[in-house]
């Protein structure tokens, strides 16, 4: 006899629960005259929550597939001004190696362009620093060394990319489940509808 709750035990990493796939409706239903009424409203209910699933996770994957290149972007960023940083101070200890132009060159200022907003950039210098302020979201804003500050970001980019490989995994697991899901309840439906016919039918060919 169907339960209540038409899952099982079994589950994915996650913790999302795998339809079971009802291969013999009137022994799912218990009986030839069992009631399919009950067990199409938990099928629609479970249908309802994959579905709620995977319109959050879909909206996960979309915020990760726009906050990774934005990871990677500020990492590229931050690596290029420790990389900098590290080729002036050895510029520095060089220097009597170096003439005066190759000298002036080590010490200009990195002339570059910052991002305002998707279309409008503006040009900017930049200082000889060693250290930078990174968003961490809900408006908080921190400073970091360079070095600390690319060891948080390659942590948040690697979090973030099997966040998102999770997430696909997961879509994909759950978009399995629905077809099953419509799959049982098209069965249960044809089963129930064959029933009907084939009790409207019996008393005509008893007569016959």
């Amino acid at each position: 006899m169907a339960s209540t709750s038409i899952f099982g035990e079994e589950k994915n990493p996650r913790g999302i629960p795998k339809a079971p796939f009802i291969a013999n409706v009137e022994e799912y239903i218990g009986s030839p005259d069992g009631d399919v009424e009950g067990p199409l409203k938990a099928f629609q209910d479970a249908i309802a929550k994959y579905r709620y699933m995977d319109a959050n996770l879909t909206q996960r994957r979309k915020s990760l597939e726009d906050k990774i290149p934005d990871i990677k972007k500020t990492l590229h960023m931050v690596e290029f001004l420790q990389e900098r940083r590290e080729s002036k101070q050895k510029a520095d200890e060089d220097t009597e190696e170096l003439d005066d132009e190759d000298e002036e060159d080590a010490k200009k200022p990195l002339t570059t362009t910052f991002e305002l907003n998707d279309t409008l950039y503006a040009e900017a210098q930049l200082e000889d620093t060693d250290t930078v302020y990174l968003w961490l979201g809900a408006n908080v804003m921190l400073s970091y060394k360079l070095p600390s500050a690319i060891s948080l970001l390659r942590s948040k980019l690697g979090a973030a990319e099997a966040s998102l490989e999770a997430t696909i995994e997961d879509l994909e697991f759950l978009r399995e489940q629905l077809t099953v899901m419509e799959v049982n309840t098209a069965r249960m439906y044809n089963w129930d509808v064959k029933r009907r016919r084939e009790r409207t039918t019996e008393p005509a060919g008893k007569k016959g």
